[in-house]
């Protein structure tokens, strides 16, 4: 009887815990929207309870006037929130991370990997849009040979999300 007793405590715990993570992770601020540059991206972001971020673009780039796919993860680090407006919040992130997708390279759709940085700003109004501007180099490797995306790796983009 006690082996019992003992296995539901067990199955409490658990299910509290996941219950307990499901409503932090529920809690955090998140944005989700489109990124504009080199190509168009579906872009969402999820803080993680203090102002830095994770961000997750997905989308199509181009690439020699031919298109290609491209995943992205970055995390990043919110290093200064001027009070520039009396509404709304200004953010400067800077962040590593990692990208893969295909493009054509070398007369070839080729995949590629590689690694990322992203420094940009950002403006959520006081109602729930946000408008950032970045600039995110891809230093990687396609089809055996070193590569970059756009003009030496640094495109600009612009962001606009929903933040709920």
């Amino acid at each position: 009887m006690s082996q019992i007793k003992i296995e539901m405590k067990k199955a409490l715990l658990i299910i509290a815990s996941v219950l307990g993570f499901a409503a932090v992770a529920s809690a955090q601020p998140k944005a989700i929207g489109g990124r504009l540059g080199y190509g168009v991206e579906a872009s969402y972001q999820h803080y993680l309870g203090n102002p830095n971020f994770l961000e997750v673009d997905a989308g199509l780039l181009v690439y020699g006037g031919e298109a290609g796919f491209q995943a992205t993860g970055t995390y990043n680090f919110t290093f200064a929130q001027p009070d520039w407006t009396p509404r709304g919040q200004w953010s400067w992130y800077a962040g590593p991370g990692v990208s893969l997708g295909s493009t054509y390279f070398n007369d070839a759709n080729n995949f590629f990997f590689g690694l990322v940085g992203q420094v940009g700003l950002e403006y959520t109004f006081w109602f729930p849009l946000q408008l950032s501007a970045d600039l995110r180099p891809t230093l990687g490797i396609c089809d055996g040979e070193f590569w970059t995306d756009g003009l030496f790796g640094f495109v600009p983009t612009i962001s606009v999300r929903y933040s709920f």
